[in-house]
């Protein structure tokens, strides 16, 4: 248990500062808001947290199930429930007055309920029912990237793809094309459609295990051709696109760095070249405290970590989902909240902390532990594959992972 909760706390600092990045503006105000902006993006700084731990995270769920339809069902009951269970609650509050869906949705509908239900809205271009949505679209693409991989036999080669992801975006810069699938309407709509089915081929090749499960690493080339198909969409190129795979890949080197499966060069070489692409689309200082704050954790992991941390970590996924509604509804109960004297706002930024940390405690107990229990009681009848993947070596200072730590691997 104890080597995972330094996961938790990254997971549980990404979501926190996330929650409070997005609550800044109407408590410290627009200027004061800005002006941090100006030096870090902590809202950028999150999010490449969340994409580092997944990156880091998914081989080792994948490696710990021993096949890939162990792997996706586990997945998907881990994602889909908090996922649908947000949407759902979104369209009872916009029936009832209280919000409102995204222009995008309501002008391009088919395209967005389409691209919804692959949870990739934003290599469509439309916006996400909940606009955080647009990272779940990256860990979609990197889920079947990395079975595909799998599939293949190549998933060992992590140092080759985060630096030849990194390379292609540096390189390629401007030159990349941002629209290639999705430039109008009518292509977001037919891009949606035609994601639905190859999402639903690749599944299905790679839970039968058929080598042609393969085409999932066909899925890189969507944020290589298409990564700001519209103004709907948070990444604003295809060069950005790409880097947030390489950072997730980067995740991954590190695992498998730590666990003897790639050397020293390759690692490091692989880890300089996507901090190289972070530094060309991101601020300096955010790429450094995300840098100097998964290394510390990394490095203190096998201690004891702050308990509030790991318990933000295990309800950060609806804690991230859920804020973004909660703060929406700031401005019905307190008008014009920037402008209120320092108390009220202080007040009011500490209620809403409290409401969306007791909301996403709710939706862990109530959505996502049932899920992931669906999930356990549909792969017990499937058991362990006959032939499993060689035993990954455990680090000299880990121990051995508890069967209790082992279950929260894919969390």
């Amino acid at each position: 248990m104890r080597r995972l909760a330094w996961l938790d706390a990254l997971r549980g600092l990404a979501a926190i500062t996330v929650v409070l990045f997005h609550l800044s503006p109407q408590v410290i105000g627009d200027d004061a808001h800005l002006a941090v902006m100006r030096h870090i993006d902590l809202g950028k700084y999150a999010v490449l947290l969340f994409f580092l731990v997944s990156g880091y995270v998914i081989p080792m769920s994948l490696e710990r199930h021993g096949s890939l339809r162990r792997f996706w069902i586990g997945r998907l009951c881990r994602v889909y429930p908090a996922y649908l269970v947000t949407i759902a609650l979104f369209a009872v509050l916009a029936g009832a007055g209280l919000l409102h869906w995204p222009g995008s949705l309501r002008a391009e509908t088919g395209a967005g309920v389409l691209a919804h239900v692959t949870m990739m809205p934003d290599l469509v271009g439309v916006r996400g029912v909940v606009r955080v949505f647009w990272t779940l679209t990256y860990e979609m693409v990197f889920y079947l990237i990395v079975a595909g991989l799998h599939t293949l036999r190549q998933h060992r080669h992590s140092a080759w793809y985060a630096g030849g992801l990194a390379l292609v975006a540096l390189l390629g810069g401007t030159h990349l094309p941002d629209a290639l699938l999705g430039s109008s309407w009518a292509d977001r709509r037919a891009l949606a459609a035609v994601l639905v089915l190859l999402v639903i081929l690749t599944l299905t090749l790679q839970i039968r295990a058929s080598t042609a499960g393969g085409i999932g690493v066909l899925f890189v080339l969507l944020p290589a051709l298409n990564g700001h198909p519209s103004a709907a969409s948070t990444v604003t190129s295809s060069r950005q696109a790409l880097i947030i795979l390489a950072v997730m890949f980067a995740g991954t080197v590190i695992y498998r760095w730590q666990h003897g499966q790639i050397g020293p060069t390759a690692g490091l070489a692989a880890l300089v070249t996507v901090t190289l692409g972070l530094l060309d689309t991101q601020r300096i200082a955010t790429v450094l405290a995300v840098i100097a704050t998964f290394l510390a954790a990394y490095i203190f992991r096998t201690s004891a970590m702050p308990r509030a941390l790991t318990w933000l970590g295990r309800v950060s996924y609806s804690l991230y989902l859920l804020h973004v509604m909660v703060l929406f509804m700031i401005p019905r109960v307190v008008p014009e909240l920037g402008t209120r004297p320092l108390p009220i706002r202080v007040a009011t930024g500490l209620t809403y902390v409290a409401i969306v940390l007791i909301l996403a405690a709710l939706s862990y107990r109530m959505v996502e532990r049932p899920g992931q229990a669906l999930g356990r009681s549909l792969l017990h009848p499937i058991g362990k594959p006959r032939s499993s993947p060689p035993r990954v070596p455990q680090p000299a200072q880990g121990g051995a992972i508890s069967r209790a730590g082992a279950s929260r691997l894919d969390t």
